[in-house]
């Protein structure tokens, strides 16, 4: 039996937990089951600061990571100032999340960015976010409980594993403003909001998408093969 790939995926601080009396540290459980069914070993680490080096010592074991979606970041992190409907923030969690980005980028190991993960990726290359969709756009251009379409760039990483039109379940009030240096956009809904970035110049595989491939992958066999297309070039 070939062993499975082992995707490390940060996880997040929560208040509470079912079956659990106290604070917990989750994931979700749809990502989970979608890392599985694409064929990895999903393994869950814990948020603690520390250097690179200490965090690159505690990747060791990885074939790939899944930055995972999650609560906002912190302004500070892309110079801006905090909006009032920001939520969640940790500034734990962020600098963690930010130390893995950059050396899962540096060392070239193979990388999706979901969500929030693609927030946190812009954010490291000094990119910055519409911080509220909904005071920027108007409430009738937000991407909370949305399921639409997405037009991918034909010839990109990404066309070749969802095509060049698919269907995409997003949740998220904040999206990417200015790309970061080297994020390239490469899909977009039809309002014009980013969906989906490439890295120009990687060391390894990346991909970062703003919608939430685990919300339909047992349904949708697109957004089953973004995490099968992670889990191959982990293995």
């Amino acid at each position: 039996m070939t062993a499975r790939p082992r995707i490390l995926i940060p996880a997040r601080f929560s208040d509470s937990a079912s079956a659990l009396r106290y604070r917990a540290e989750v994931t979700s459980r749809a990502l989970v089951e979608a890392v599985w069914a694409a064929g990895g070993e999903p393994l869950m680490i814990h948020p603690a600061t520390g250097t690179d080096a200490e965090i690159a010592e505690r990747l060791a074991l990885a074939d790939g990571v899944l930055l995972p979606g999650g609560g906002d970041l912190a302004a500070q992190w892309t110079g801006q100032e905090h909006h009032p409907t920001m939520y969640d923030i940790d500034e734990v969690q962020d600098a963690f999340d930010l130390a893995v980005a950059r050396v899962v980028l540096g060392q070239g190991l193979p990388l999706l960015a979901v969500c929030r993960g693609l927030q946190v990726v812009n954010a490291l290359l000094g990119g910055t976010v519409v911080q509220d969709m909904d005071s920027t756009y108007g409430e009738a251009r937000h991407h909370r409980h949305r399921a639409h379409e997405v037009k991918v760039e034909a010839g990109t990483r990404l066309a070749g594993i969802v095509g060049e039109l698919v269907d995409v379940s997003c949740y998220h009030h904040q999206c990417i403003d200015r790309p970061g240096e080297g994020l390239r956009v490469i899909a977009t809904a039809d309002d014009g909001v980013v969906e989906a970035v490439d890295l120009d110049g990687a060391k390894g595989w990346f991909l970062g998408v703003q919608w939430h491939p685990e919300d339909t992958w047992s349904t949708n066999a697109s957004q089953l093969a973004v995490f099968r297309a992670l889990v191959e070039a982990a293995r």
